[in-house]
């Protein structure tokens, strides 16, 4: 008689149940309901083979296979250099508020300066075609500087290149006030001459309607009240007009010698910001606030530093950061991380020897290429 699974499973159960029961407890373990019943088995399901696809003659069909691999990377370096700009800091010992310095300023300046005189910034227009520059050296003391006050009054809103051509019509092409005397720029020239004839002379430089009247205006203020010769105050030289303080504090270090504040210009102004020395709105809260921690010593140098930087390697449209070693050092806050990635080209000479044994001059372009991760450079080559 056929019994059912069900039964049959039962029946072991109820014999397992006895047989632990008459054992003793020392001899043999209690088993568990588990353990007495074997797991069932699992039937395994007959798959049915699939059709091969169909394919037209002269047709392939490829099959991609995804293979998933583990890719370990390790963390990326983030080394941040912590930038401090300008700031008030209160003296507890005597509750006076200092001004302190940029953390990192003596080593920008350093990296400028070396740029300027070895590097991608040197021979900037402002070293050769600043206003310091364009007073005739053959000229009386008395007419170089007024030469020089003329050129910073022409400088303004116009690039060191026109107004140095300007100032050379003016030396070339100004007649002199009478008969037998010198032509050229001077007080009695500029008096003597017809506005009209001043501003062609001038017409290439920025708002030179406007510059001639102030040249004119301020050449008979000078006559009148200083002699004929040029203020040495800064207070007399912005009273002249169309004279500002940037003007003022230029034309009194070169002019007179004596440096007693910062001629701050449209690039001085604008790359101490990008900096993050300070945020300052205008030339003048830029010229108060560098004043306030740059020491004295450097208040003539740095216009002609960041001019001749701003013109060569900071420009206002197109800045070459990855010219820069600013950049590539980390230092600059605003570089251009792209162009700092691809690096700077460099030209390197070597002695090599040729086929014939004969020692020559090779010239080669390479091109420096450095990561930069965060604001740690990484020379790629190294």
């Amino acid at each position: 008689m056929r019994t059912s699974r069900i039964s049959q499973e039962t029946t072991k159960l109820v014999l397992a149940a006895a047989a632990a029961r008459r054992s003793t407890r020392s001899s043999v373990s209690r088993l568990d309901v588990e353990d007495a019943v074997p797991p069932p088995k699992r039937q395994k399901r007959e798959r049915t083979p699939r059709t091969p696809m169909k394919t037209s003659p002269g047709r392939s069909v490829a099959v991609k296979k995804e293979i998933d691999e583990s890719i370990t990377t390790s963390p990326v370096l983030d080394h941040r250099r912590v930038r401090k700009p300008a700031r008030q800091v209160k003296n507890e010992e005597n509750g006076e508020v200092e001004i302190h310095a940029p953390n990192d300023w003596k080593e920008v300046y350093a990296a400028v300066k070396e740029m300027r005189l070895t590097g991608p910034a040197q021979n900037a227009a402002v070293d050769t075609m600043g206003c310091e520059r364009l007073a005739e050296k053959d000229a009386s003391p008395k007419v170089r500087r007024y030469q020089t006050l003329t050129a910073l009054m022409l400088s303004s809103q116009t690039k060191d290149t026109t107004n140095a051509l300007a100032m050379k019509r003016l030396y070339t092409e100004l007649p002199p006030h009478k008969e037998g005397a010198p032509g050229g720029l001077n007080l009695e020239n500029i008096l003597a001459v017809d506005p009209k004839l001043l501003n062609e002379l001038i017409w290439a430089v920025g708002f030179h309607n406007n510059k001639t009247k102030y040249i004119k205006a301020a050449a008979e203020i000078l006559r009148d009240n200083w002699g004929g010769d040029i203020p040495d105050t800064i207070e007399g030289l912005v009273s002249l007009p169309g004279v500002g303080p940037k003007m003022a504090h230029l034309c009194l270090s070169v002019a007179w010698g004596r440096t007693e504040g910062i001629g701050v210009d449209v690039h001085v102004h604008r790359i101490t910001n990008l900096w993050g020395w300070h945020k300052t709105k205008g030339p003048e809260e830029t010229r108060l606030a560098l004043q306030a921690w740059l020491p004295q010593e450097l208040w003539h140098e740095i216009n002609w530093l960041l001019v001749g930087f701003g013109q060569t390697v900071c420009l206002s449209v197109g800045r070459k950061c990855g010219e820069c070693d600013l950049g590539l050092k980390g230092l600059c806050k605003s570089a251009e991380r792209a162009k700092v990635n691809i690096g700077r080209k460099t030209k390197e000479e070597r002695i090599v020897t040729d086929g014939s044994g004969r020692e020559v001059l090779e010239k080669r372009e390479s091109v420096k290429v450095e990561r930069v991760m965060g604001d740690m450079t990484v020379n790629a080559d190294a």
